[in-house]
This record gives C-alpha cells, structure tokens and sequence, in this order.
C-alpha cells in the first residue's frame, strides 16, 4: 500500500483519508473501543490538528445527556471528540462535520437480531469518514476553516442500559421520550449539533451517519440520502459527489414526517411508526439544528460497507464520503488567494 500511496502524488493525501476511515471502519470492535479510537483521532495532532477529547464527566456538564445516554450501559466510556484544523483565518466561521461514532450497536434493551449484528462494528462510519476528511485536509495543508466533532459510544445492554419508555433531556433542553433504544445515532448526533452550533456558529454543518435501516430500503448499495434544509448546500454537496463517483440522492423533509414524533409524555419521542423512518429520522435532527445555519444530514448506511469486490474498493469497508466532503470543502471553502 506504500507504494502505490508513494505514486500517487497530490492524490495521495486524499488516499491516505480514505484509507484511515475504511481501516477504522474495518476494525473489530474489540479492538477499536471508544478509548482506542478516541487515541488514534488524538495521534492527528501530529499533523497540525488540534484534537480535544470530551470524557463522561465533561459531557455531563455540558448537558449532554441523549449522547450519554446511548452508552450508559457499557463499560467502554462514551466521549465526545472535536477536531480543529485552522487553515485559514480563524475570525471567519469554521465549516463543522459531525460522525456517528457509535463503535458497536446491539440495539441495546431493544436488540436486534442475531443474524448479521456482527456488522454492527461498521456503525461508526460517519465518525470514520469524519476522521478521514480531516486528515486529508491536514495532508494537504488545504486553507480552509473545519471542525470535525465525533461522538463515540457503545450501544450494550446491560442493567444500566437506557429503557424504552425512559426520557431524557437534550442539551438543548428538550425533553426525549426513548422509545427505541435501537434509534440511538439520532440521540448521539443531536447533542453534537447543538454544541456545534453553540460553540463553533459554522457556516455550514453536515452530518454522517449510518442512521437508519429505511434509506438501505430506498435508496439500496448504490446511494447515500442527503436530507438539506438550504438548497444551495443541498447542490454543492451533490455535486461533489458526483465529481467524486460517490453516489448521492436528495431525500425530502417535511412536518408530516415530523408529526411522527410526538410524544404524550415529553417534547418528542426518538422514533416514529407510519413509515418513511428515514424521513422521520431526519426531521428528528432538524429539530437540534439552529435554523440560521445550512446543514445537511447524510445517511450513508447503504454505502459505508460494500458486500464483495468492487474496481475501487474491496469487500468491507468503502471510506465514502471521505472524497466527497473533501472536493466541497477545496471547491466551496479554501481560501484560493
């Protein structure tokens, strides 16, 4: 592999991504725990990225309890982790990337099936992805503003575990009524987009996740949702996409998918029961962004993993989004002077 990185030239920093997210992606969750990962985002710094790491205690005094909440029932501890690269002036706002980094996923007290849990190690690669564009952007020393933020947890089941039926109060501070434990990236991501836009006020912010079962439904292998609430980013994102042969397809929002989500006992519940779950889980994130900010929210459950050989990508983890984010970023956001 160093070889072939050796000539690729200018392209190697952008290889180099791709190959960082698909290796985390690839690793068993018993070697890639919360901490391990947690360590390897910290060994970026060594290129100039100014990594921090958020512990439970810290998390707690943000208020970020439905983040906490996912991983309170195993032994490997939930943490947050913000990515800092300052590659142009710092008084312009950062772009923000945010990944669910949720490195096992049983479903917790709401578990999934036996057959095929196994590839719930991959449940982290939106957080992969993320770590993957930043280390490129740092590769190739781009000028452009971006914060990565990851959340890494564990999704177990132990007499710890969160419920269904229990409810927990947002760092936002709205309440959620859990009513599934297995819809938990939702509950990981909602917190990390109201910290990105408390602290950071990005100009854009976009999320990866392997959120939800329903847009593998919709949309297959081939393409990623993208759910937008700004056109313009909406037509910028697509377009790097496919640019980059990564395929993207718009996907609707819309308060009708929103109704979903009432709830009799708390501001609302973390899953709905009419269909269109991946609206549904998407209109669930809107409510956690502020509605001056253009984000968008990319649910890459059908594309993180491939199941055999492909001419770019063999089986197993495939580093989507890495290539993608990083020509939005070069084509929308470096400083060209």
């Amino acid at each position: 592999r160093d070889d072939l990185l050796e000539g690729l030239g200018n392209v190697r920093p952008l290889a180099d991504g791709v190959y960082f997210a698909r290796d985390l992606v690839n690793e068993p969750s018993n070697v890639l725990t919360t901490s391990e990962f947690a360590r390897r985002l910290v060994a970026l710094s060594d290129l100039g990225v100014d990594v921090q790491v958020y512990e439970e205690d810290e998390l707690e005094k943000l208020g970020m309890r439905t983040l906490l909440a996912v991983g309170q029932g195993s032994p490997s501890p939930s943490k947050m982790v913000v990515l800092h690269w300052r590659g142009s002036d710092e008084s312009v706002p950062p772009v923000a990337l945010i990944g669910k980094g949720v490195v096992f996923d049983t479903g917790g007290i709401s578990m999934k099936p036996a057959r095929g849990m196994e590839n719930m190690t991959m449940d982290m690669a939106g957080a992969g992805a993320v770590a993957g564009v930043m280390r490129s952007l740092a590769l190739r020393k781009s000028k452009a503003h971006v914060v990565g933020l990851v959340g890494l947890v564990e999704n177990m089941p132990d007499g710890d575990a969160v419920r269904p039926g229990d409810v927990v109060r947002s760092m936002k501070g709205d309440t959620v009524e859990i009513v599934n434990t297995d819809a938990e990236g939702r509950l990981v991501l909602a917190d990390l987009l109201w910290y990105a836009a408390e602290r950071f006020q990005p100009k854009a912010l976009v999320n990866l996740a392997t959120l939800t079962g329903a847009i593998v439904a919709a949309l297959g292998k081939h393409k990623a949702g993208l759910f937008c609430n700004d056109d313009a980013l909406a037509k910028a994102l697509t377009s790097a996409a496919s640019s980059e042969d990564e395929g993207l397809w718009r996907m609707p929002l819309g308060a009708e998918y929103a109704e979903q989500l009432k709830s009799r006992v708390a501001d609302l519940k973390n899953s709905g029961t009419q269909g269109g779950g991946a609206v549904a889980a998407a209109e669930f994130l809107r409510r956690f962004v502020k509605d001056d900010i253009p984000w968008a929210h990319l649910d890459i459950a059908g594309v993180a993993t491939v199941n055999s050989d492909t001419k770019l990508t063999p089986k197993g983890a495939t580093g989507w989004g890495v290539l993608s984010l990083d020509r939005w970023i070069a084509d929308t956001y470096e400083d060209q002077s």
